[in-house]
């Protein structure tokens, strides 16, 4: 399965299950219980509605997500996306529900770095790739 047609059935089969099926992702090695929820944005450009699956953390009553890309020089559509307009969705487990997101920066950027290179370590080794041309940028979501 092209690495495109697993992630779209990993968000129908999350969508589907009210995440029962999905939200506990074993990664792409199969060794590890990472938790997914699914982002919806709005393009910037197209003003279509587009579905993200992300590795999540909570801060007290807010999700956080991290706009790695696998550490290239530049940042993900999705978070081009939010950036343009904060106004998100967000499906985590069964709860469907809209969301601020906003760019964390400083001291609450580098907590919320640890704890989410604590979830997914690999995220650190993203940090290296990326640092020569962008600042990765960790992604508060606030319940609307």
């Amino acid at each position: 399965m092209a690495q495109r047609d697993w992630v779209t059935d990993h968000m129908a089969r999350y969508k589907e299950t009210g995440g029962e099926d999905g939200h506990m992702w074993k990664g792409h090695d199969g060794n590890q219980n990472l938790p997914c929820l699914i982002l919806t944005t709005t393009g910037r450009r197209s003003g279509k509605q587009y579905d993200t699956a992300l590795i999540y953390g909570t801060d007290g009553d807010n999700h956080v997500i991290v706009a790695s890309m696998g550490g290239a020089p530049k940042s993900p559509l999705w978070y081009e996306n939010l950036a343009a307009n904060p106004t998100v969705e967000l499906q985590v487990m069964a709860d469907r529900f809209t969301a601020k997101a906003r760019t964390a920066s400083g001291e609450e950027r580098a907590r919320l770095w640890t704890m989410m290179a604590e979830i997914f370590p690999t995220y650190d080794s993203y940090h290296e790739k990326a640092k020569a041309h962008r600042e990765i940028p960790v992604v508060v979501l606030e319940r609307a």
